[in-house]
């Protein structure tokens, strides 16, 4: 990934803070078949490992349960807010014209080794956690339970999936936002997201530009 040092981001706490909260990530692998890419929501222990472990599920059918191998390199990919930025926005654009449309995003790529975790105790302590972070947030006075269900059904669902773990051996960030532009001109863009009713990708522009590294 092409990272010019003013987009990179390597504190731990900011990228995990990411992988948390857009924990939908895009497992990339390189199989017999070739590149391969699953979307998959994981869950992220932060606190094992050198740089944290990620848990979570795939399907039995899924052709990835016979082409992973114990310890082969992945890379998962985690996608922030993200949008177009038009140079309009920028008060100096309007003084100078010196300035270029752009993208702003933040990403976060996780490189690991990956295992198979095909055992029901492994998946079921998996999929009650990942759903009662969820539920947490989607339907928080009547979070769904799998109690909610007959246990002989969630046994045969629970069937029907295999774990997965990856030991994160290198994270590398790039939070691409605006940090090459004055600070009136990130406001400039800031408000002209507000405006347009983009809020999560205009307040992370402002926190970053609050929160820069010095």
């Amino acid at each position: 990934m092409y990272l010019p040092e003013h987009f990179a981001e390597d504190r731990p706490d900011q990228l995990h803070a990411l992988m948390r909260a857009h924990s939908l990530g895009t497992l990339v692998m390189h199989t017999d078949a070739g590149l391969d890419a699953n979307h998959i929501p994981f869950e992220l222990l932060a606190e094992q490992g050198a740089h944290g472990v990620l848990q979570g599920h795939i399907a039995r059918a899924n052709p990835l349960v016979q082409q992973i191998t114990d310890g082969m390199p992945v890379l998962v990919i985690f996608q922030g807010p993200q949008g177009y930025i038009s140079p309009n926005w920028y008060p100096s654009k309007h003084e100078t014209h010196r300035q270029v449309p752009t993208w702003n995003y933040q990403v976060v790529h996780a490189h690991g080794r990956i295992r198979l975790r095909d055992d029901e105790r492994f998946v079921r302590g998996l999929v009650a956690r990942l759903t009662r972070e969820h539920e947490a947030q989607a339907e928080p006075e009547r979070p769904w339970k799998m109690t909610d269900s007959s246990p002989d059904y969630i046994s045969q669902m629970l069937a029907a999936i295999v774990g997965i773990e990856i030991d994160i051996e290198r994270l590398v960030g790039k939070f691409k936002l605006s940090q090459n532009k004055t600070a009136t001109d990130v406001a400039g863009a800031v408000d002209a997201l507000d405006a347009r009713g983009q809020q999560r990708l205009a307040d992370t522009m402002r926190i970053a530009a609050e929160t820069a590294k010095p």
